[in-house]
Parts: C-alpha cells; sequence; structure tokens
C-alpha cells in the first residue's frame, strides 16, 4: 500500500535557496499551464488541451528535472478532472485559475538515499547538467524508509520546507472474515458513532480535538491583539509571528495524532465485531453555505468556529486507508434527515439534547439512532427499523 511520511531534513544555506527556488520555478510552470489551457480553450471552442499536449508546449523551458515539470502538469489535469467530477455531482466548485508565487516540486525518478542523504536530482537544461540537491533527514525516517520503495518526494511547505515522501510499504489488504454491516454518523462532538446491524455500538468521543482547537484559538487570538499593536516586521512583531507559527505547527501535530487514535479505534472495534462493510454519512457541505436564503437562520460565530475546526475529511481519509488495510469496504451515502426521522413510525422532527424521542414511545442516543438509519439508508435505501442497541461501548482518543 502506498504511504507519505512527512520529515524535516537539514541542509546548507546555499542548497535551501535553491530548494526555495525550485519552488518557484514549480509556480512558474503551473501558471504556464493556466495560460496554456485558456488560451487553447478559447481557440477551439472550449475544447481542453489533452496532457500529452500540455507537456509539449512545456518541455525544454524551465531549469528544473523533466519528470519535475511534467509532475506539475499532470496535477494541473488531475485538478480539472476533480472539478469535472464534482460540477457533475451539482456543486458549484471552479477549474483551476488562480496564479501561484510557490508551488510543491515532484520528484519521481533519480531519487537516491545514501546514509541520511537524500540526493534529488535537477536533470539538464539547455544540454547543461543541472546537479542536483542534497539534504539530510533524521536517522529515525532513515530506519523507517528501509527496505521501503520510495514512489515520489514532494517538497512542501508546512509551516516550513518539509519533505512528503510517498512509499510502498510492501503491506497488502487482507481479506475480511466479517460478514456484518454497520453505520457511522460523524459528529463535531463525538467524532465517530457507530451501530452495527446485530445491535452493537460505539461512540468515540471527538472532546480531545475540541479542546485542542479551542486552546489553539484562544493563544492564536492573544498572538494577534498582542501584534495589532506592533509596527509590522519590528522585532517584537516578528517575535510573536514565530511564536503563531510554532503553536500551528504544535496544534496541527497534536490534531493528527488525536485523529489517527480516533480511526484506529473504530477499526479495532471493527476487526472485532467481524464488519465487512461501513456505510457513513456524507457531511461534506455542512461547514458552508450558512446563511444562503434569506429564511434560513444565520448560525452563530461561535459555532460556525466549531464547524471551521471539524476536520471530518482528515478522519475519513484514515478510516479509509485502515480500513482497506482490514479488508473492510466503507462507502460514502447522503445522511439527509436521518438525525430526525423516526425508524418505527417516519416522523420527523429535530431532536433536542442527546436523545432522540419520538410520540411513538422510540428512544435512542441521538448519534447512535443516526447510525442506526446511515445504516438502514446503505442496506434498504430507505429508514427502518432494524434492530435494538444491546450494548453501547465509549472509547476516547487518547
Amino acid at each position: 500500500m502506498i504511504r507519505c511520511l512527512k520529515t524535516d531534513f537539514k541542509t546548507s544555506c546555499e542548497e535551501l535557496d535553491r530548494l526555495f527556488a525550485c519552488n518557484r520555478i514549480s509556480a512558474l510552470i503551473w501558471n504556464k499551464c493556466l495560460d496554456i489551457a485558456r488560451e487553447y480553450r478559447l481557440s477551439n471552442g472550449g475544447a481542453w488541451i489533452s496532457n500529452s499536449e500540455l507537456q509539449k508546449e512545456l518541455k525544454n523551458l524551465y531549469p528544473l528535472h523533466s519528470q519535475s515539470v511534467q509532475a506539475v502538469s499532470d496535477r494541473y489535469c488531475d485538478a480539472r478532472k476533480a472539478t469535472k467530477e464534482a460540477r457533475d455531482k451539482g456543486l458549484n466548485t471552479s477549474y483551476p485559475w488562480k496564479y501561484k508565487h510557490a508551488y510543491p516540486t515532484r520528484w519521481k525518478q533519480g531519487i537516491k538515499i545514501q546514509d541520511r542523504q537524500i540526493i534529488l536530482p535537477l536533470g539538464t537544461w539547455n544540454r547543461h547538467k543541472l546537479g542536483y540537491i542534497q539534504v539530510e533527514i533524521p536517522k529515525s525516517t532513515v530506519d523507517f524508509l528501509k527496505n521501503k520503495k520510495i514512489k515520489i518526494i514532494d517538497l512542501i511547505w508546512d509551516n516550513r520546507l518539509r519533505l512528503a515522501i510517498c512509499f510502498d510499504d510492501g503491506k497488502k489488504a487482507i481479506k475480511s472474515k466479517g460478514d456484518t454491516y454497520a453505520g457511522i454518523d460523524l459528529g463535531e462532538i463525538h467524532s465517530i458513532s457507530a451501530a452495527s446491524e446485530e445491535g452493537h455500538a460505539v461512540i468515540v468521543t471527538g472532546r480531545k480535538l475540541r479542546s485542542i482547537n479551542r486552546f489553539r484559538n484562544k493563544k492564536l487570538a492573544e498572538i494577534s491583539k498582542k501584534q495589532s499593536r506592533c509596527v509590522k516586521y519590528s522585532r517584537q512583531w516578528k517575535k510573536l509571528q514565530r511564536a503563531k507559527r510554532y503553536m500551528l505547527r504544535k496544534s496541527d501535530a497534536q490534531v493528527r495524532d488525536c485523529t489517527h487514535k480516533i480511526s484506529k479505534a473504530f477499526v479495532d472495534w471493527a476487526v472485532d465485531h467481524k464488519i465487512k462493510h461501513v456505510y457513513v454519512g456524507n457531511v461534506e457541505g455542512v461547514q458552508r453555505n450558512t446563511r444562503r436564503g434569506p429564511k434560513r437562520k444565520r448560525r452563530s460565530r461561535r459555532t460556525s468556529q466549531k464547524l471551521s475546526n471539524w476536520n471530518f475529511g482528515k478522519l475519513l481519509q484514515y478510516l479509509d486507508y485502515k480500513l482497506e488495510l482490514k479488508g473492510i469496504e466503507l462507502e460514502k451515502i447522503s445522511e439527509a434527515y436521518s438525525t430526525q426521522t423516526c425508524p418505527v413510525c417516519g416522523q420527523r422532527h429535530k431532536p433536542s439534547g442527546r436523545n432522540y424521542r419520538c410520540s411513538c414511545g422510540y428512544t435512542a442516543h441521538r448519534d447512535i439512532h443516526g447510525a442506526m438509519n446511515i445504516l438502514s439508508l446503505g442496506l434498504y435505501n430507505d429508514i427502518r427499523f432494524i434492530t435494538d442497541i444491546k450494548k453501547t461501548k465509549y472509547l476516547r482518543s487518547a
């Protein structure tokens, strides 16, 4: 399975300047792709230029490895394709249009690792060899990558220059021995609430994630308030800016670690209960369009901040590859009215509090109720009663 590892590195000031220059050149290539595609579309009745034709237009124009140049055009075409698919689904998205000042440089060939040194080739340009860039990575990273096949290395900006190394870990997905289906209701308070068709349920709380985000927002607000009293780019302003970047790096690492633990807790539960297929409600868009329509109630700033901090996309990514390793399929479906609809009588009403109660006598935990309805939608394409919940297991991320 293809995995990705972000790592820091050390190098000389001269090599660091060359790395920054590589990302600036990659940005020029991206901007050129936008110009070429726009001119081609205007002169060809709205047709898009193909990737092969785009690569021909970019050949021998930039002092960068040919594979790195082609990688930019590949990512531009992939972004264009993803936009087309999103538009076909009814989403209002724009094709790539924004010019960039820096763009991640990608190396796909000629990469060498010698002891702790990674050698990144720059290829040839105008019949002159551009040499290579040499960086040093931590010994722990070298030991982790031992006997693993490196596919791609990206030079990314993650509050500082870092390397994103994609590799094949050699692990293959095992075949699941389970025969049970489950549904997942994603939430901001309870990150994962799941229920199986046999009546087993699990709730993995996300309160630690909330506390991390809340602390980060509080500290960033304090730093920004102090910065507003300083002259921009003064010594004190730069000092506070470094503190802000440190706070962002630290909170990002904490959120990533907590999200990994939440996803692992659910995957372990799914394996123990012999789950073979998981339906998850698609919550994409809940954090946007808060004021569409004159009659729609405006959300408070506090609620909007919570929704913007909700990292359900990253959680779904972690769930996807971890479940795949265990041979469990993950399928996203619409969760429309899954929280409001009673599975017994079919009436709809918005629940208040953490429990769902209906006039017909049906009562259930609000999130488990939503997970069971998502499971019903996945299995039968409608909401119906499946079974009573026998046992609910509560888990924490740490």
